[in-house]
């Protein structure tokens, strides 16, 4: 798989690829979100290609304290074949170059795959809860 940034035209394909794998909640704009990220290290959101066909995505983050990976994903007719890991590698030697000590990461407790897929790179259950507001109302 070859990973390469993210470039605006990719964006549909994206979207289709999140939903493909169960991402977006009605409560998350998918676009919106990908405009953000361009904002942010654009940079650090990747895509990743087969036959020049993108299969894979991730988006990495760092703002000093800890690393935060969103939106990785695999199309379900590409997974199991190491692109998700390689997507993992790739984001943590990303943000080992720039000194980031520790990368977190949200799964919904209800995804046993991804529970198990993180847990078999070396990821733990973190003791704490993950708390968060809405800043800006429906969106």
């Amino acid at each position: 798989m070859n990973i390469r940034p993210f470039i605006k035209s990719d964006t549909e394909t994206v979207v289709s690829l999140w939903q493909s794998c169960g991402l977006i909640r009605s409560w998350n704009n998918p676009r919106l979100d990908i405009e953000r990220k361009l904002a942010v290290n654009p940079e650090w959101f990747v895509v990743g290609e087969v036959n020049h066909e993108i299969v894979a995505s991730a988006m990495f983050g760092y703002e000093g304290h800890r690393g935060w990976i969103n939106y990785l994903a695999v199309s379900p007719e590409h997974q199991r074949r190491g692109y998700a890991k390689q997507l993992m590698q790739f984001g943590e030697d990303l943000l080992l170059a720039v000194g980031c000590p520790k990368l977190n990461l949200q799964v919904r407790e209800t995804n046993a795959q991804a529970l198990g897929f993180y847990e078999a790179l070396g990821y733990k259950i973190d003791a704490s809860v993950s708390l968060g507001k809405r800043l800006i109302p429906d969106e």
